[in-house]
């Protein structure tokens, strides 16, 4: 989650030039549901095309959704198209993903999402450091209409999948990345396992935190295991009108506080709210006295403050809504806990 993301304006050429890794294949993952995105599909996939290397593969994985899946086996060249193999939702379309990939590090994209130029060979450098197990980037909203309402607060851009105010601004440690742009080191899923269904998005319903439940089991396996922002690369990911409402902001943050609650069951308290204690204390307070002292000039600001409180409320009662534990996952164990890890 990030600030006000800019374009980077390094030629393609000149930044393939300076952040070569030649050793590190990409298998780059993108998952989809329906066809309501197939235009949002093909921009993506072409802009992965025209960023990999011999040695690199695109895998769209269809959730299932028979005519998307008959559609894009027809219509998308230069990659290969599977059909989910698990359960229905975004965990178990990752997990087929990553089962049917070769690359040294495995790359997440949304369905929604395209890169710019250099987002691969930016997210591909930051695995030359040896203890980086995740890499994520920073995701640039693409507002249909052009602008975000104008009562959204930036600290809330993770809400529509974006990156928000108060993520780091330069290559740093995070917990867990936005998922919509995001890596993974092969041989991590041989060591943890892969993506838990007990959390994360299934079709549209507005929950998630199955990369904060996996990340967190990553970074615990070793003690130097390091997940990374690299804020240089970005994607542009498309934020509909549904999405710009303030009854799906209200929902959003209500389900985040329930997915955050299962990950603590999955995991600890202390290790699914790391980062949301800093958040809490001192990002969303900022917002709002920020948005309370530019009122004057602009009332839309104070709109904004409000709507940091309205947020931050809804998900504490998403958080302490009752709700059945969900099965904890055995590290390491299935079919991901098997594969031969590569490495790096």
């Amino acid at each position: 989650m990030s600030a006000d993301p800019a374009a980077s304006s390094a030629p393609v050429a000149a930044v393939a030039t300076a952040l070569t890794a030649p050793q590190t294949s990409a298998s780059v993952v993108i998952c989809c549901y329906t066809q309501q995105r197939w235009a949002d599909l093909t921009d993506a996939c072409a802009a992965v095309r025209d960023q990999v290397r011999p040695g690199d593969e695109v895998i769209v994985v269809v959730d299932h959704n028979d005519a998307l899946l008959a559609r894009a086996r027809q219509e998308l060249d230069g990659v290969r198209v599977l059909a989910n193999q698990g359960v229905r939702g975004l965990s178990e379309a990752r997990n087929t993903g990553v089962r049917a990939s070769a690359g040294d590090i495995v790359v997440f994209l949304d369905d929604d999402a395209v890169p710019r130029a250099g987002w691969l060979e930016r997210v591909r450098h930051a695995f030359t450091e040896r203890h980086v197990v995740v890499v994520g980037t920073s995701v640039a909203p693409r507002w249909e209409g052009g602008a975000a309402p104008g009562w959204f607060p930036a600290e809330f851009g993770w809400v529509v999948g974006c990156s928000y105010r108060g993520l780091p601004t330069r290559r740093s440690p995070i917990r867990n990345p936005i998922g919509a742009s995001m890596a993974v080191r092969r041989s991590v899923f041989a060591a943890v396992g892969g993506f838990s269904d007990a959390v994360g998005r299934v079709g549209a319903l507005p929950v998630g935190c199955e990369e904060t439940e996996f990340c967190i089991r990553a970074a615990s396996r070793r003690p130097e295991s390091r997940v990374v922002l690299e804020p240089d690369a970005y994607v542009d990911h498309f934020v509909p009108v549904a999405r710009q409402t303030l009854s799906y902001f209200v929902r959003r943050c209500y389900h985040e506080g329930r997915s955050k609650r299962a990950v603590a069951r999955l995991t600890t308290t202390q290790a699914a709210l790391a980062a949301e204690r800093r958040y809490v204390r001192a990002v969303l307070p900022a917002g709002v006295l920020r948005g309370i002292g530019g009122s004057v000039r602009h009332p839309r600001k104070f709109l904004q403050a409000g709507a940091i409180v309205v947020g931050l409320s809804a998900t504490v009662t998403g958080y302490l809504s009752p709700r059945r534990p969900p099965p904890r996952p055995q590290p390491g164990a299935g079919p991901l806990g098997t594969d031969t890890p590569r490495g790096l």
